[in-house]
């Protein structure tokens, strides 16, 4: 060793350990992140994207109360049948007075928005994650480029899925 340079293989032998254990915990905290906004949006998501055999129409919203709104069900798929009142959650992309293309959850009167404005909808949890998720890989893991990905991937989820509920 030239008595100029410091030593930094005895500091750096020290803290690899601890540099290893921080990548492992963030890296798990950041994929537990990903995969609850995942779990979170795909109760909904099935529906909206795997619709074969399920039963398809609109609902015109004709009340709302705290957390709901209902309406007639007019089908437009084979086999569905059409009733009195469905469910739909009351979210700013519901409004009284409005048509919706809906799908009908199975075994239940209750119906989430199709088509792509459905759809996006439906993933708004992933997009939360994948905002989360950045931070995350930003600050315990220390990849920026990742974390802008991620982060730009969420917000452009966000915006777009707002965008077209409107």
């Amino acid at each position: 060793m030239i008595p100029a340079m410091p030593a930094a293989s005895a500091a750096s032998s020290r803290t690899a350990p601890v540099d290893a254990l921080r990548v492992v915990s963030m890296g798990a905290v950041a994929v537990l992140i990903l995969v609850a906004g995942v779990w979170g949006s795909w109760g909904t998501a099935q529906h909206v994207m795997l619709t074969k055999g399920k039963e398809r129409g609109t609902v015109k919203v004709t009340a709302c109360g705290a957390d709901t709104c209902t309406g007639p069900f007019t089908p437009v798929s084979a086999g569905a049948s059409a009733r009195a009142a469905v469910v739909i959650g009351k979210s700013v992309a519901v409004r009284k007075g409005r048509t919706y293309d809906v799908v009908v959850k199975p075994g239940t009167d209750d119906v989430v928005r199709s088509g792509p404005s459905g759809v996006l909808y439906a993933w708004v949890p992933f997009g939360g994650a994948l905002l989360l998720a950045s931070v995350v890989v930003a600050g315990g893991l220390r990849l920026r480029r990742a974390a802008w990905v991620l982060g730009g991937s969420g917000l452009a989820l966000l915006t777009v899925a707002f965008a077209a509920v409107q």
